[in-house]
């Protein structure tokens, strides 16, 4: 499955790396907000299994790192082992204040918190991962100003940086929104008729067409992959008809209906040809439903110019990070209502070893795309601690809840039978997911 050894060795730790870094700051949100709110800690640890190494603080928590990295705990006073099920041999002998600072015996609301504080410490982590990257890279300005163009063979040397868009066949484009809303109004071609501020004075010129058939990132095991295809990569061509835009891709890999396509590139100054055959893959529409077309594995489109940005206010980029949290959050349950209703197949979800591949495939696209990476995981790991399923955070929640309702804890009977069957369902899925990695094309 992973072509070298250099391959699988960069894809193990960069899973090890994005893996434990989630994991540390989940178990840290539950294990700090419980030190709030009184519940003391005797364990922390990143990893399962023997004990590598292992120090004890001054409140008596032994913080340790075990063997296998692949998971963490924080094991609270009270609990009988990571899952914090209820050690009641040990609770019984207690004095009132000693119960207190256990997880058994603490106030509903700081038993509730510090439950929750795992998943929303992830999210938390991403949204300011998010944010970290608008402010390192900016935004695009208010009004259409071209900051850099691509250097693609194409073009001629018509738009320069600095230029301001006032109008784009023969649209105007006072603000960035009328640009791109006069853009969705064209039709791809081989030039466009541009109106440019330069310098204080106005130009017309013929110009590309703004959108690019750009590849931005091309996704593990597909088609796209196997040909070697990588990002950056302009695609001039599909079959030997020029393109000019993404969408003519799509199409024209949508005709070829699953036969081989070849695909003229230009990379780093020098065209050259790929042949590769798509592959029917499950695809989100604009509408947040999915369908099952053909996909040959990139994502791409863009401008053949970049913008010229500005920095964002902290609170605008807390706002964007937010957003982008929230739309992965949607985009999951999107797919996994069309999962139930069989619009698109069960193979979409993936195991360890489909998010190891990834994690490799990222960091060998740089820094900022593995952190990105980790992110995007980030928030997929505190959105799936929330599933009301024991064992996870979101099934204690449920229990916290039923507290609430009723004024008294389920019964330790009851407890040990619904997280013995929360581990036999999570255990099952994880075996589901593997298999996918595994047999899925």
């Amino acid at each position: 499955m992973i072509p070298s050894f250099g391959g699988l060795l960069q894809t193990i730790v960069a899973f090890v790396v994005a893996l434990s870094v989630i994991v540390a700051v989940h178990e840290y949100g539950h294990y700090i907000v419980g030190r709030w709110t009184g519940i003391h800690a005797d364990v922390f640890s990143l990893g399962f299994g023997p004990v590598l190494c292992s120090r004890t603080d001054k409140r008596g928590t032994r913080w340790q790192l075990a063997a296998l990295p692949f998971g963490g705990y924080v094991k609270f006073a009270g609990d009988a082992d990571a899952a914090s099920g209820k050690d009641a041999g040990a609770m019984s002998g207690l004095s009132a204040e000693a119960r207190r600072r256990t997880m058994h015996g603490a106030p509903l609301w700081a038993r509730a918190a510090t439950v929750a504080a795992g998943p929303l410490f992830n999210f938390i982590m991403a949204i300011a991962i998010f944010a970290a990257m608008l402010l390192a890279r900016g935004v695009a300005s208010d009004q259409p100003v071209i900051g850099s163009v691509q250097p693609l063979p194409s073009l001629s040397d018509v738009l320069h940086p600095g230029d301001r868009i006032v109008a784009l066949g023969g649209v105007e484009t006072p603000t960035t929104e009328a640009f791109f809303a006069a853009l969705d109004q064209l039709t791809p071609a081989p030039s466009l008729p541009y109106r440019l501020e330069r310098a204080g004075q106005m130009l017309d010129v013929v110009g590309p067409y703004p959108l690019s058939a750009t590849v931005l990132s091309v996704s593990p095991g597909s088609a796209a992959e196997a040909a070697g295809m990588l990002a950056g990569d302009v695609i001039l061509s599909v079959d030997g008809m020029p393109i000019q835009a993404f969408s003519q891709l799509q199409v024209g890999v949508k005709v070829a209906a699953g036969k081989p396509v070849a695909l003229g590139l230009w990379r780093a100054g020098q065209e050259l040809t790929v042949a590769l055959t798509a592959r029917e893959t499950d695809l989100q529409n604009p509408d947040g439903t999915f369908e099952r077309r053909y996909a040959i594995g990139v994502a791409g489109g863009g401008l053949v110019f970049d913008y010229a940005t500005r920095t964002p206010g902290l609170g605008e980029a807390l706002q964007g990070g937010m957003t982008q949290v929230w739309d992965i959050i949607t985009t999951t349950f999107s797919g996994l209502k069309s999962m139930i209703v069989g619009q698109i197949s069960t193979c979409a979800i993936s195991g360890p070893i489909g998010i190891a591949k990834t994690s490799g495939y990222a960091a060998a696209q740089g820094a900022l795309s593995f952190v990105w990476f980790i992110a995007v995981l980030s928030t997929a790991v505190g959105l799936m601690n929330l599933f009301p399923i024991p064992v996870l955070d979101g099934g204690h929640l449920v229990f916290h809840a039923y507290e609430a309702v009723t004024r008294r804890p389920p019964s330790d009977g009851a407890l040990r039978l619904l997280m013995g069957t929360g581990l036999v369902l999570l255990l099952g899925l994880m075996v589901f997911a593997l298999t996918n990695d595994l047999f899925c094309p």
